[in-house]
C-alpha cells in the first residue's frame, strides 16, 4: 500500500512498542492483535493491523484506539459524546469505525502542552498524524471537530478549553515570525527535537528564508491565515473570552497576516509593463512536479485588481496553477467575517477593523466579478479571464464553500457547481467499485478521497444521498476501521496514510452533524 510519512518510526506517545498475540482477521485479512496494555511506539504501523475487539457487523471492524493510559489528552465530555451515541447509531460497523475515529486528534495527535518559557502563556502542539509537526490548517481543522464539546472558558490546564488557547497562542507565535510558512516544528519548550524535513534535504529555496528548527514546511497557502481566524473566532463563538485575546500578542498576529494578505495582492506587472518583485518566493527541484510553480517559480500572471488574494499553494500542498485560488478566498472571507466580533470586543482598533472588513468585500465581490463562469464557481482563475474549472477533495474546496461560512447550501451558484463538482465534468471526481468522490492531482487519477465524501454528506440535504456516502465509507477502510487520506477507487487495499487525524476527526463531526439534523439517518444498516 502506498503511506504518505517522513519514512522514519515516530516517537509517539511512548517507547515500549506494543506487543500482541495473533487473533481474528477481518474481511481484507488483516491480522488482529490483542492490545497487552503497553504502549504503541508508532501508531503508523498501530493503524495498519486489527486488534480485538472486533465489531459484530460484517466487516468486523477491529478497535484502534490506543489503549487508555498511552491517549496524549483525555476530555470525558468528548468520552461521553463517544458513548452516547452507541444508542443512536445502529449499525455496529458505522459506530466502530466513528467510535475509532472521532477521538483520533485527541487520542494521538495532542504531542505536547505546557507554558511558554517566559510566561505563563498556555501552548499546545498538535501534530497532524504521520508526520510530526504542526500545520496552522490541519491542527485548526483537528480541534473545531470537538468545538461542540467546548461551553466555557475553563482555567483548568486539564480542560477543553486551555487546549483550544495553547493552540491560538503557538499559532500566532509561529505567524509573528514566519508568516508565509505553513507547518512548524515543536516549540522549543517541549523539549522535543525538531523533525528532519523534505525542504532541507531537497533543492528547495523558499525567500523569505525560514528557519528550520522552527519550521517545518514553507508553503504560503492563503488558508493558513483564514484557519488561525477561524481557530480564535470558534473559541470566541464558544466561550465570549475577549479577554484571552488582549493577553498576549493575538492582536499582533492579526495585523501581520492582514499585512500579508494585502501584499499578496500585487499585480505581476506594472502599469509600465516590468514585472513586480515577488514579496514571496518558493523554488522546487524535486520529483514532485505538483510542488514547481510554472515561470522559473514565480507562477503564472496574475492582475491584481480582483479584490482577491494569492496563494501560492492549495491545501493539499499543491502548487495553485492560477494563484487566484477561488475556495481560500472564500475561507479567508467568511473567516475575517467572523473573527471582526473580537477584535471589535477587545476595542481600541478602528483601523484594523475597516481594514478587514473591506478585504472581506472585496473578495465576495471579486469571486462574483472574477470567478464565475457558465454559473458555477471557478476553482482558480488570473483576473485576465483564464480560469481552472475543477474542485480537489482538500478543504478549502469548492463543495465545502457552505461549510466554510461563506454562503448558503442552497445558493443556486453553489448548487451548480457542486453537481459539476460530483459529476466526471469534473476531472478530479473519482469513481469505480470502491469508492466514488472527488480527488486531488495530491495523489493523482484514480484516487478518491474520503474528505470529499464526508464534505459531500456535510452539504447534503438528500437522505438517499447521504446513506449512498456513508454506505462507501463504511465499506472502503480496507478492514482497518479508520478513515485514510485516498484510497484507490478500484482496490481499497490501497491507500495512502493510515494516520491522518484531521479526515478521521472530520468523519466523527459529520456524523454528530448528522445526529442534530438528520438523526433518522444513523438508524440505517449497512449490514
Amino acid at each position: 500500500m502506498i503511506l504518505k510519512s517522513t519514512g522514519a518510526a515516530l516517537l509517539w506517545a511512548a517507547t515500549v512498542q506494543c506487543l500482541s498475540t495473533t487473533g481474528g482477521s477481518t474481511s481484507s485479512r488483516i491480522q488482529g492483535r490483542q492490545n497487552n496494555g503497553s504502549c504503541p511506539k508508532d501508531y503508523t504501523e498501530y493503524a495498519e493491523v486489527g486488534h480485538a475487539p472486533y465489531s459484530s457487523g460484517k466487516y468486523r471492524l477491529p478497535y484502534q484506539r490506543p489503549p487508555p493510559h498511552c491517549r496524549t489528552y483525555v476530555n470525558q465530555d468528548v468520552e461521553d459524546g463517544i458513548e452516547m451515541m452507541k444508542d443512536v447509531i445502529a449499525d455496529p460497523d458505522l459506530y466502530r469505525m466513528f467510535e475509532n475515529s472521532y477521538p483520533n486528534t485527541l487520542d494521538t495527535t495532542v504531542k505536547w502542552r505546557g507554558k511558554a518559557a517566559d510566561s505563563d502563556e498556555e501552548l499546545s502542539f498538535v501534530i497532524t498524524g504521520d508526520i510530526n509537526a504542526m500545520w496552522i490548517r490541519d491542527s485548526t481543522s483537528q480541534l473545531h471537530s470537538y468545538l461542540r464539546f467546548l461551553t466555557e472558558p475553563s482555567s483548568s490546564p486539564d480542560s477543553l478549553a486551555s487546549v483550544f488557547r495553547g493552540l491560538i497562542n503557538l499559532q500566532t507565535r509561529y505567524i509573528l515570525e514566519f508568516p508565509y510558512c505553513n507547518a512548524f516544528q515543536p516549540p522549543k519548550e517541549s523539549g522535543v527535537k525538531p523533525e528532519n524535513n523534505t525542504e532541507q534535504n531537497a533543492e528547495v529555496t523558499v525567500t523569505p528564508k525560514p528557519n528550520y528548527d522552527k519550521v517545518w514546511q514553507c508553503k504560503y497557502e492563503v488558508d493558513s491565515i483564514a484557519s488561525f481566524l477561524q481557530l480564535s473566532a470558534d473559541y470566541y463563538k464558544k466561550t465570549g473570552d475577549a479577554d484571552f485575546f488582549s493577553q498576549y500578542r493575538w492582536i499582533d498576529a492579526v495585523k501581520t497576516g492582514m499585512d500579508l494578505v494585502e501584499e499578496q495582492t500585487y499585480p505581476t506587472y506594472y502599469p509600465n509593463g516590468s514585472v513586480v518583485e515577488a514579496p514571496y518566493t518558493y523554488s522546487a527541484f524535486t520529483d514532485r512536479a505538483t510542488e514547481t510553480l510554472s515561470n522559473n517559480a514565480y507562477g503564472e500572471p496574475i492582475d491584481g485588481d480582483t479584490g482577491l488574494v494569492r496563494s501560492t499553494f492549495r491545501p493539499s500542498d499543491d502548487a495553485c496553477t492560477y494563484q487566484l485560488f477561488v475556495p481560500g478566498n472564500m475561507m479567508l472571507a467568511a473567516n475575517l467575517e467572523a473573527a471582526l466580533p473580537i477584535v471589535q470586543a477587545i476595542g481600541g482598533h478602528p483601523a484594523l477593523v475597516k481594514k478587514m472588513q473591506r478585504r472581506a468585500r472585496l473578495i465576495r465581490d471579486g469571486i462574483q466579478a472574477h470567478a464565475i463562469s457558465s454559473g458555477v464557481f471557478a476553482f482558480e482563475i488570473d483576473g485576465f479571464g483564464s480560469i481552472n474549472s475543477m474542485d480537489d477533495a482538500g478543504v478549502p474546496s469548492l463543495l465545502s464553500a457552505p461549510y466554510l461560512g461563506y454562503l448558503d447550501r442552497e445558493d443556486a451558484t453553489y448548487q451548480k457547481t457542486r453537481r459539476k463538482a460530483l459529476s466526471t465534468r469534473n476531472p478530479y471526481w473519482m469513481h469505480g467499485p470502491v469508492i466514488n468522490g472527488t480527488g486531488s492531482p495530491h495523489i493523482g487519477p484514480g484516487w478518491s478521497w474520503p474528505m470529499g465524501v464526508i464534505m459531500q454528506i456535510l452539504t447534503s440535504e438528500d437522505d438517499e444521498e447521504i446513506v449512498g456516502c456513508l454506505g462507501m465509507l463504511v465499506g472502503s477502510t480496507n478492514g482497518t476501521g479508520l478513515v485514510h487520506e485516498s484510497i484507490l477507487a478500484t482496490d481499497q487495499a490501497s491507500y495512502t496514510r493510515s494516520w491522518f487525524a484531521w479526515v478521521n476527526g472530520l468523519f466523527g463531526e459529520m456524523i454528530f452533524d448528522l445526529y442534530d439534523r438528520k438523526r433518522h439517518v444513523l438508524k440505517t444498516s449497512f449490514q
